[in-house]
């Protein structure tokens, strides 16, 4: 068989760092790793090609090859990627499609024409669809009813597909799953709340096979959250620091973890000798009273601020992601946001409006109380969108403060003062860790003079830019790499946020007066009645 896999293009997004992969010659930030993973779970005798339309299109030559077509993505590819369901039934190809977006909302892919639907994960259901196959069937449906695969026998995936030099990012899994009840989340939906993990030896020979075909960059830890299963996480460490020191460090790690990590010394400093850098937090918000009513009681057992200031103590560089909208949040939202990054010093953090993602908890409670809006399809389903709810403050008001924060977010002051602090503040001293290799190439030398050039003698702020410099270089000597790497990312957002403004201001102008300022109001609890025991 001939399998043409197909990613779709994502839209723009703060996570995509376009300007950011322009600047160090690299087209796409991460590649397919799900589909990489799905090509090394069929017939190893079938024929693959890879097309990543975030690297370009798929062409002429890609079609007319192709036997049968396979494609995977989430949500906020679902736009193209039910054009590219289309175009494959147009050209009579058989279409087969799973992912995590498909799994959430099978009945789009279906509609759009899809033969087969490889739901949940694919240790599961890809040996059924094969079974489907050599049955000689043309279509189904495939699901795990409720089965979570045993991670340990997840073949490693398929990285020699890949076009390794257009990537800013390789992509390793270690677990699924998450043990918290974080309504707004899907993870717990898709993947259960028993966090399952591969073997050391398993992660290991990923790194190596990455390492083998060349790869010395950066590469992220995909779980959705990393120290999920504690116990497994910690030997994990060990043998990648032992991996890691024999070959001089060549793999630099980042990871999504939740921000009860700052409570284990000992599991941050495992991950700093396993050369893990950075590591992305849901902080969501610092409203305690949203945070509990959310069901992320794991952010108020011990001030956030403090947490922080402890993952930083250890090494770590912390990326936060925030959001506005909660039920009951109180007007100034983005002020609140604002002023807790600042405290924090966390340079990159990204602000999204709530937006009810389909299986959720929160989706279910939402449908129960009649507040879901139908919305226009997949042009409102990606990360600079409106709310697909009623909220209990006016749109309008959601909205505006997105746009200021996001805005404020990427000022080049306000910017520029937080990574200067957060690099004061970055204990990087290492005693056992060897000497690490930096490997930059052309373009990144390239991409390093343009930044410079921008922030050191283009823009206003070039004297503060220059005093921060020095300061870090006299303070802090072994804080200039990353202080540096921050402005690579900045570039992006600084663009970026001229797409959150521009969007969601012209998306909320489509609204009516009515839906703009529409407010749900909880209905007020029955007075208690007094009972008597006769």
């Amino acid at each position: 068989m001939r399998a043409l896999l197909v990613y779709p293009k994502f839209p723009p997004s703060f996570f995509s760092n376009d300007a950011t992969m322009a600047l160090i010659g690299r087209k796409a930030s991460m590649p397919p790793l799900g589909l990489i993973t799905v090509a090394a779970l069929l017939p190893q005798d079938w024929d693959f090609r890879l097309v990543d339309c975030n690297l370009r299109p798929v062409g002429e030559a890609d079609w007319d090859w192709a036997e049968i077509v396979m494609l995977s993505g989430m949500i906020v590819q679902q736009q193209m990627m039910m054009d590219l369901i289309r175009e494959a039934k147009n050209r009579g190809k058989p279409v087969a499609v799973g992912g995590p977006y498909v799994t959430s909302v099978p009945e789009d892919a279906r509609a759009a024409g899809a033969d087969f639907l490889v739901l949940d994960e694919g240790e599961v259901t890809i040996p059924l669809f094969l079974e489907a196959l050599a049955r000689g069937e043309t279509s189904g449906t495939f699901s795990a009813q409720g089965e979570k695969p045993d991670l340990t026998l997840s073949p490693i995936p398929r990285y020699d597909l890949l076009e390794l030099r257009d990537y800013g990012l390789m992509s390793v899994q270690f677990s699924r799953g998450c043990p918290f009840l974080c309504e707004f989340c899907d993870i717990i939906i898709l993947y259960g709340r028993r966090p399952r993990t591969k073997t050391p030896e398993q992660v290991l020979a990923e790194m190596q096979a990455l390492y083998d075909l060349g790869w010395r960059r950066n590469v992220f830890m995909v779980d959705d959250n990393f120290i999920g299963n504690k116990p497994a996480v910690k030997p994990l460490l060990r043998a990648m620091a032992v991996w890691q020191r024999e070959r001089s460090y060549p793999l630099a790690f980042i990871t999504e973890a939740s921000v009860n990590l700052a409570n284990d010394p000992d599991l941050m400093a495992l991950m700093r000798l396993a050369h893990f850098n950075a590591v992305f937090v849901g902080i969501e918000t610092p409203d305690t009273d949203s945070l509990l009513l959310i069901k992320k009681g794991q952010n108020t057992r011990r001030p956030l601020l403090e947490q922080i200031k402890a993952i930083y103590r250890a090494g770590l560089r912390v990326h936060a992601g925030m959001i506005i909208g909660f039920d009951g949040e109180k007007p100034g939202a983005d002020r609140r946001i604002l002023e807790f990054i600042e405290k924090a010093a966390i340079p990159q953090a990204v602000v999204h409006l709530l937006h009810a993602l389909p299986q959720t908890h929160l989706s279910r409670r939402l449908e129960r109380e009649g507040r879901l809006i139908e919305t226009d399809g997949p042009k409102r389903m990606n990360d600079v969108c409106l709310t697909n709810f009623i909220p209990t403050r006016p749109l309008r008001e959601l909205a505006t403060e997105h746009m200021n924060v996001t805005w404020q977010l990427y000022e080049p002051v306000n910017f520029i003062r937080r990574a200067h602090r957060l690099c004061l503040k970055l204990n990087l001293t290492q005693p056992g860790k060897g000497k690490v290799k930096r490997n930059v190439n052309r373009a990144e030398l390239v991409g390093l003079a343009i930044v410079l050039w921008r922030n050191g003698v283009k823009r206003p702020t070039r004297w503060l830019f220059w005093s921060c410099f020095a300061d870090i270089l006299r303070k802090n000597r072994r804080a200039v790499f990353p202080f540096l790497q921050y402005f690579f990312q900045f570039e992006h957002y600084y663009e970026f946020r001229e797409i959150v403004r521009s969007d969601i201001a012209a998306q909320l102008a489509a609204l009516s007066e009515a839906d703009r300022e529409r407010v749900y109001h909880p209905p007020e609890p029955e007075p208690l009645k007094a009972v008597v025991n006769q």
